[in-house]
C-alpha cells in the first residue's frame, strides 16, 4: 500500500513538473552573435554594450547575445552573408559595397539581403607615423615600412582604396605588413614600422597607445589623388580627426571616412531586431557614456546617416513607433 501511494506521489510530482515545463515554459532562449573588430577598437566596445543591453532585456523568451573579437568589417559581411553571425559592425563604404557587389565582394556578387539597423560613430582613416621618419604626408609613406592592414578588414580594403588612387601597390613600400590592431601600436615603437593605417572611431585606445609608445603624429590623408577618391566614391567623405583627443594632437587632421554601422540580413526574426533595437535606444544616453566615440550620437542621425543599405524591418518598426520614421 505504502508502495503504491509512493509511486502516486511521484507520479504526481512528476507530472507537476511536467506541467511547470510545458511548451510555453520550455520555449528555447534565443542565442544571436555580433561580428566586431578587435580588441582594441571601437567595434568591439559597440558589440559588448549592445550584448549588455540585450542580455538584460526583459523579454520572453530570453534573448542570449554574445559578441566576439573579429577581423572586421569585411569579415563580418561575409559572415552574415554565410549565417555565421546574426549581426556585425560594418564601414559604411563596405555596406554599398556589399550590396553593389563591388570589390572586395564581387566574387560572389551583390549581397542583396544586407540590411542595416542603425549607425555610430565616424570611422576614421588614421595613419600614424613616428617622428624619426621623416614622413609628413601620404607621399612619404613611399620606401617605407608599412602597416596596411590585416586581409578582410575595412582598414586593409580602405588604405587600399588610397593606395589605387596614389598608384601604389604592396612594392610601392618597403614593408607591407599585415598586423592586427593590437600588434601596431608595439611595432611601431620597437621601431618595427615607420607607419601604421587604421580606419577607427576615435578616442582609439590602439591610437592613444601608438602615440604614446614612441614619438610619433598623426598625418594628414588629403590631396589631388584624395580629392579625386571623394568626388569618385560618394560613399566617402571629409571626416577630419578632432584635435585634443590624443597628446600633441591639439588641432582637427584632415582624414576621410564614413559611418560605422550595425548591419544584419532579410533573415533575421523581426522580432529580435526590434528588441536590439528597443534595449540599445531605450538606454541610449546610458550607451553614450560606454565610449567616448558614442558621446555625441544623436537618434535621429543613427537611424539616417550611412545606412545606405534598407532597413530591416524589426529596426523600422521600433523607429516608427517611436514617431521617428
Amino acid at each position: 500500500m505504502n508502495h503504491q501511494i509512493r509511486i502516486g506521489l511521484f507520479g504526481m510530482t512528476l507530472a507537476g513538473a511536467l506541467a511547470m515545463t510545458s511548451p510555453g515554459a520550455l520555449a528555447q532562449e534565443r542565442f544571436v552573435t555580433i561580428g566586431t573588430g578587435g580588441q582594441t577598437g571601437v567595434y568591439y566596445t559597440a558589440g559588448q554594450s549592445v550584448c549588455r543591453f540585450l542580455n538584460r532585456a526583459e523579454v520572453k523568451p530570453a534573448i542570449k547575445c554574445n559578441a566576439p573579437s573579429t577581423a572586421g568589417s569585411v569579415t563580418n559581411i561575409v559572415a552574415l552573408q554565410k549565417g555565421e553571425y546574426d549581426f556585425g559592425f560594418i564601414q559604411s563604404d563596405h555596406q554599398h559595397k556589399a550590396l553593389q557587389g563591388l570589390a572586395p565582394f564581387d566574387r560572389d556578387g551583390a549581397v542583396d539581403e544586407l540590411r542595416a539597423v542603425f549607425s555610430l560613430q565616424s570611422e576614421i582613416l588614421t595613419v600614424v607615423v613616428r617622428e624619426d621618419s621623416g614622413i609628413r604626408d601620404l607621399d612619404g609613406l613611399e620606401g617605407k615600412r608599412v602597416n596596411i592592414g590585416v586581409p578582410g578588414s575595412g582598414s586593409r580594403d580602405t588604405f587600399e582604396e588610397v593606395m589605387k588612387a596614389k598608384g601604389w601597390s604592396n612594392a610601392s613600400f618597403a614593408l607591407a605588413a599585415e598586423l592586427k590592431p593590437a600588434e601596431m601600436a608595439s611595432a611601431l615603437g620597437d621601431n618595427n614600422l615607420d607607419a601604421i593605417t587604421y580606419v577607427v572611431g576615435h578616442p582609439s585606445g590602439a591610437i592613444q597607445e601608438a602615440l604614446t609608445n614612441v614619438k610619433a603624429r598623426i598625418i594628414p590623408v588629403q590631396g589631388e589623388a584624395i580629392d579625386a577618391l571623394l568626388a569618385k566614391a560618394d560613399y566617402y567623405s571629409a571626416a577630419p580627426i578632432p584635435g585634443g583627443l590624443y597628446p600633441g594632437v591639439d588641432d582637427a587632421v584632415p582624414s576621410i571616412g564614413g559611418k560605422a554601422v550595425l548591419a544584419t540580413t532579410s533573415k533575421t526574426d523581426p522580432e529580435v531586431v526590434y528588441q536590439l533595437v528597443k534595449s540599445v535606444f531605450d538606454n541610449l544616453e546610458r550607451f553614450k557614456r560606454l565610449h567616448p566615440a558614442f558621446a555625441e550620437l544623436q537618434a535621429e542621425d543613427m537611424i539616417r546617416v550611412g545606412l545606405t543599405a534598407p532597413l530591416h524591418e524589426g529596426a523600422e518598426r521600433y523607429y516608427r513607433e517611436k514617431g521617428w520614421l
